[in-house]
C-alpha cells in the first residue's frame, strides 16, 4: 500500500512539474495575471530570432514570457508608479530566476528609467 501512494505522489508531483514549464493556449491565457520582476533585452539580442520566429527589434513593443501564447496582448504596469504599457508576447524567457517578464528596451521605458534594469511589474493578458 505504502508503494502505491508513494508512486501516485510521484507521478502527481511530476505532473504539476510538467504542466508549469508547458505554455498556455491563447484561449487559456486570458485573464492571466501575475506579479514579479521585469527586465529589458541586452542589446546583443537585436535582430536575432526568437523562439516564435520573428527578428527582435528593441524598438518594438514586445515580451518574453515563459509560457503565455506568443501572440497574447499582456499590460505590464510598473508597480512603483502605476505606468502601464501593453506588450505582444514573441519570445520565451526570462531566465533568470525571480523574472517573470523580459521586456524590449522601447517597452521597458515607457514604464521606467533604463538605469534601473529591474522593477517590479504586474502583468495581465488582455487579449
Amino acid at each position: 500500500m505504502f508503494n502505491y501512494l508513494k508512486l501516485t505522489m510521484t507521478f502527481w508531483v511530476m505532473g504539476l512539474t510538467a504542466c508549469s514549464s508547458v505554455p498556455l493556449s491563447h484561449e487559456d491565457s486570458l485573464g492571466y495575471t501575475d506579479t514579479g520582476k521585469a527586465s529589458f533585452y541586452a542589446d546583443k539580442y537585436h535582430g536575432r530570432t526568437t523562439a516564435s520566429g520573428e527578428i527582435f527589434s528593441q524598438q518594438k513593443l514586445t515580451a518574453a514570457h515563459k509560457q503565455l501564447a506568443f501572440g497574447s496582448k499582456v499590460k505590464v504596469t510598473n508597480i512603483r508608479n502605476q505606468k502601464s504599457v501593453i506588450v505582444r508576447i514573441n519570445d520565451r524567457g526570462p531566465f533568470v530566476s525571480g523574472r517573470v517578464i523580459d521586456l524590449s528596451r522601447s517597452a521597458f521605458s515607457k514604464i521606467a528609467q533604463l538605469n534601473l534594469g529591474v522593477i517590479d511589474v504586474k502583468i495581465e493578458v488582455i487579449d
